[in-house]
């Protein structure tokens, strides 16, 4: 491949992801994504729970227990329709919650904060009380619920199928209660409490009452959205508005565009005809991982657009190492052409080992980190990963159209 051929390609492929990543392109077709925002950017409520770990049942850890609140609180919240949550564990007894984009934030904190605890309970043994006692069997034992409607009467109800180990209880419960009521129990109140007809073996009860369509779907998705494993508590709340959100976009924006024009300026001012190539790579540079950004999708915070713009003066430095070793290298006599190649031949082990410590700085950072410096440490990685291709293939293209006889005669360029 000629090197002008390979630099047009370089032109082409920048041009459309620029295209891709700016507003015009979302307004001109509907398949580009739109960015996706964070929590700080867009508007939302960062909450955190700590779960109550002193009474777990026998033979459950404290991990599997978190992991088990996570998966229900991402079902809770799924129902809810909040648009890419975030729920992490945090520690050993924390839980993170972030919603970005809600607009009733009090309605998805009762609904993450719901613990509906349904029980079966049969008639205590003694015949002068009336009180229920518990059989064992619980939410827990639930496999699915859904709105169905009485055959006779129209009206909605509960159908429950339980799993393999609720199938054999229910069928121990029934048996021994045929012709007597077992009561099923939400939060402590009954429901519904339907006279035992006949052994039911297969796992499959109904919940009755004097429900409204809306009701039963709501007692519906409450049950399917499971019971936690152990009790949780909210212990802090941040509420970010919408219009701070947009601000802080704004404000984000504005920086990452100076940051880039100072730059742009510094590197054209001090290296001439190279700095001049350098931000060409840079524009380069930046549709390319804005591009990443959008198709991943990652999502973008405070935290997030500090990773990028930090990677912008890492790409920089990338080529104010190859333009000093070339500065070196016109000095001791070398051609244009001789000295260009040197240049980033010599450069070529500082930059590697520069990029590839900082990308384990930031593997790290992902790793064992929280979701804020996860945001910073994903897009500094992605951003340095890129610029070791943009330093070494995309400016070494530009720099490559500049070794002509015409350039070499006009040596302030450089």
């Amino acid at each position: 491949m000629t090197s002008k051929l390979g630099l047009a390609i370089i032109i082409v492929i920048s041009l459309f992801f620029g295209f891709f990543v700016s507003p015009l392109g979302e307004k001109s077709f509907s398949w580009v994504p739109p960015f996706r925002l964070g929590l700080d950017l867009l508007g939302g409520a960062h909450l955190e729970y700590q779960g109550d770990l002193t009474q777990l049942a026998e033979g459950q850890s404290a991990g599997d227990a978190m992991e088990g609140v996570r998966d229900v609180i991402e079902r809770r919240v799924n129902l809810f329709g909040v648009s890419e949550p975030v729920v992490q564990i945090e520690g050993s007894d924390r839980l993170i919650v972030e919603l970005a984009g809600i607009t009733d934030i009090q309605q998805a904190i009762d609904l993450i904060g719901l613990t509906p605890f349904l029980e079966f309970k049969e008639l205590s043994d003694e015949t002068a009380s009336a009180s229920f006692i518990s059989t064992g069997l619980t939410g827990k034992n639930l496999k699915r619920s859904e709105v169905t409607f009485d055959s006779t009467t129209g009206r909605p109800q509960i159908a429950l199928t339980l799993d393999d180990e609720g199938t054999k209880l229910f069928a121990e419960i029934t048996k021994r209660n045929i012709g007597k009521p077992v009561a099923i129990f939400l939060d402590e109140q009954p429901i519904s409490i339907p006279t035992v007809q006949t052994e039911i073996p297969d796992g499959k009860a109904v919940i009755t009452g004097m429900f409204t369509p809306q009701q039963a779907k709501e007692l519906a998705n409450r049950l399917n959205a499971g019971a936690l494993p152990v009790p949780i508590e909210k212990i802090s709340q941040q509420t970010v508005g919408a219009s701070l959100g947009a601000e802080s976009l704004n404000k984000s924006l504005s920086a990452g565009l100076y940051a880039l024009f100072l730059v742009a300026l510094f590197m054209i001012a001090f290296y001439r005809l190279p700095g001049l190539a350098a931000v060409l790579a840079l524009l380069s540079y930046s549709a390319i991982v804005l591009t990443i950004y959008k198709l991943f999708p990652v999502t973008l915070s405070l935290s997030g657009i500090a990773g990028f713009i930090l990677s912008l003066g890492i790409a920089v430095d990338a080529n104010v190492l190859i333009f000093s070793r070339m500065r070196e290298e016109i000095k001791a006599g070398r051609t244009l052409p001789q000295a260009v190649n040197e240049g980033f031949r010599r450069a070529w082990y500082s930059i590697r080992d520069s990029h590839v410590t900082t990308i384990l700085g930031a593997v790290v950072l992902y790793m064992f980190t929280t979701s804020i410096v996860k945001g910073f440490a994903l897009t500094l990685g992605i951003g340095v990963v890129v610029s070791l291709f943009s330093s070494i293939v995309v400016t070494r293209a530009f720099m490559n159209r500049t070794t002509g006889p015409w350039f070499a005669s006009k040596s302030w360029l450089f």
